[in-house]
């Protein structure tokens, strides 16, 4: 009788008529009173939602205390009923010491061990059975342990205790590589810088993945889980690895079509700044799996950053209309009103979707970013030092932090955030350019010039979609005039120029230089390009009068019969200055530098790589 009450049980819920399923088990625990049909019970009210039955189930008959997978359950219906310190009580709040006896040795060595200590499982012989008996239970446990330590983790983050939560993670995952859930809460919450993240998955132990009775294929799989987990990884960093990754996973697994594998290279493609190629992917994904929610923050920062309003509003409609619930549905609609202007209507929604999950990056950014538009700097700090405590392996935060205190010139705060984005991502050409930009305010010409051609280089490697190399050019132009290097500011110049950056600014500091050089006659027809975009432009107008005023001297002079021409020209042009700067407030021939400003700065606005 018993066992056909087991088979009944099991049939039920193989079927997910987890109502007949309780029924019947029920039944089986009255008539046999077994520890293992109490804790198949409690585990069936588990997954029907009724915590509260499950966890008493599991006191009731003594559970918790001598079976670590009902202490595990009990964990978890307590995480569910948000009882966090009740399930900490029970998790307990240390890692068991003995499960990372060689998480400190060298890698080759571990994998030595490892390999040798599953050959010998394959081929002991008569008494394999009973080595397989007892290696599955040790197995069984040392699973479920990672899996409390990941409860621990998600216990600690909803507490905001996030460093107890990654430490905690981290083990979960070096405990067992095969617990995926503490991974992807590390890399999706960017708990760990890019460098950290690359440091940490050398440090896992692939080789502990077993497949029965085969090593080879035991190999196999240790190493295809590595690349899964890679694709997981920073997109900021190791960027060919990555893709090799891809590839292969593409070419001998057939994952081609899968959509964490389209995911991870449409992130790539979104960091390199190759909008519409990574737009492509998500679309792909999404025209298969119409509402999968992993990709769609990509898929919205695409659509801003190429201007796809109408796409916006449409997957703003769609995804409220279905899945109000989802924060990522709100973060659509405020992506589309920040798209379109209306900062206000963005402003509500970011903080419906941040309020909605108070871990859900993107939504924070956006929020702030509406506060930096404005001006707001207390409000946009605030709300940008909260992503930044949230997730601290990103250098994102931290950039727009050290942006919002180089508008309020607080140089020195402005210099720390800047430098820990630099720590955390070396290669971002924005945080080299907001560098450079710090230097040239407090008169470190030279460094400015050294920052500005990093970031100039770190563009050439994004490729020719990137478009915040004209800031980053412009600013260079200023530095070496700065300097008193001429031909190479106006070479800058001349190269923004033809790449699109048509600004009155720009034209303006051209023609100045010019005058400085002497060059009276390309100075005035350089203002004259700059007056077409701008005929009111004070500076540009203020200009053009003195180069002509200038250009009548040198006649006057010629006439005159002057010998010494340089001398009078050089005394006269800085008397023009000086009256300008009396006149106007403002030094003609120290144009501010262009630092690339939070809402200028589209390239990662929308996303922590996050």
């Amino acid at each position: 009788m018993d066992s056909f009450l087991r088979g009944w049980r099991q049939d039920a819920a193989s079927r997910n008529q987890l109502e007949s399923a309780i029924f019947v088990g029920d039944k089986l625990l009255a008539l046999t009173n077994n520890d293992d049909d109490a804790l198949q019970l409690a585990q069936l009210h588990f997954k029907s939602g009724n915590y509260p039955y499950a966890e008493s189930i599991l006191n009731r008959y003594d559970l918790v205390s001598n079976n670590t997978e009902a202490r595990y359950l009990a964990g978890h219906c307590n995480i569910k009923q948000g009882r966090f310190p009740e399930a900490l009580a029970i998790l307990g709040d240390k890692t068991p010491q003995h499960l990372l006896w060689d998480s400190g040795r060298p890698g080759k060595a571990r994998a030595s061990e490892k390999a040798k200590a599953r050959t010998n499982a394959f081929n002991s012989g008569g008494s394999r059975s009973d080595n397989d008996l007892k290696q599955a239970e040790r197995l069984s446990d040392t699973r479920f342990e990672a899996s409390m330590c990941y409860l621990r983790g998600i216990c600690y983050a909803k507490q905001n205790a996030f460093d107890r939560a990654k430490e905690c993670y981290r083990d979960a995952v070096r405990i067992d590589v095969r617990c995926f859930e503490a991974f992807d809460q590390l890399m999706r919450n960017k708990l760990l810088s890019p460098q950290e993240e690359w440091e940490f998955l050398g440090s896992l132990d692939f080789d502990s993945v077993m497949v029965d009775g085969d090593l080879s294929t035991s190999q196999q799989a240790g190493e295809l889980a590595k690349m899964l987990y890679t694709t997981r990884m920073s997109k900021y960093s190791h960027v060919d690895e990555l893709m090799t990754t891809v590839e292969t996973l593409e070419s001998h697994y057939n994952l081609g079509s899968n959509h964490d594998i389209l995911l991870a290279k449409a992130e790539t493609f979104f960091t390199r700044c190759r909008f519409r190629e990574a737009l492509e992917l998500t679309t792909k994904v999404l025209e298969n799996d119409r509402y999968n929610f992993a990709v769609l923050p990509t898929h919205i920062a695409c659509l801003y950053e190429l201007g796809e309003r109408n796409a916006l509003q449409l997957i703003s409609t769609d995804f409220t209309e279905h899945h109000p619930d989802e924060p990522v549905s709100w973060l659509a609609v405020g992506t589309y009103y920040l798209n379109i202007g209306r900062i206000a209507e963005a402003r509500r929604f970011f903080s419906k979707s941040s309020m909605m999950d108070p871990h859900f990056g993107p939504a924070w950014i956006g929020f702030a970013h509406t506060f930096a538009i404005e001006g707001e700097h207390d409000q946009a700090t605030s709300a940008y030092t909260t992503a930044a405590r949230l997730f601290q392996g990103t250098h994102l935060p931290q950039l727009y932090l050290g942006q919002q205190q180089l508008q309020l010139h607080n140089m020195d705060l402005a210099q720390e955030y800047l430098q820990t984005a630099h720590r955390l991502c070396p290669t971002d050409p924005v945080v080299l350019n907001e560098l450079g930009v710090s230097a040239y305010q407090e008169d470190e010409v030279a460094t400015a010039i050294e920052y500005f051609n990093q970031a100039l280089a770190a563009e050439a490697e994004l490729g020719p979609d990137s478009r915040s190399w004209i800031s980053c050019r412009t600013n260079l132009g200023h530095a070496y005039r700065r300097a008193g290097r001429n031909e190479e500011a106006l070479a800058e110049f001349d190269e923004v120029l033809r790449g699109g950056g048509r600004d009155v600014i720009i034209y303006s500091t051209k023609a100045l230089i010019l005058l400085d050089m002497g060059h009276h006659l390309d100075a005035t027809t350089t203002l004259h390009e700059a007056l077409a975009l701008n005929g009111q432009d004070p500076t540009a107008n203020d200009l053009l009068q003195r180069a002509m005023e200038e250009s009548a001297s040198i006649e006057a002079i010629e006439d005159e019969g002057f010998e010494d021409v340089d001398s009078f020209l050089a005394s006269h042009l800085e008397s023009t200055k000086d009256g300008a700067r009396r006149r106007k407030g403002k030094t003609p021939n120290r144009p501010k530098v262009r630092s690339v400003k939070t809402e200028e700065m589209t390239e990662r606005e929308m996303k922590l790589v996050f």
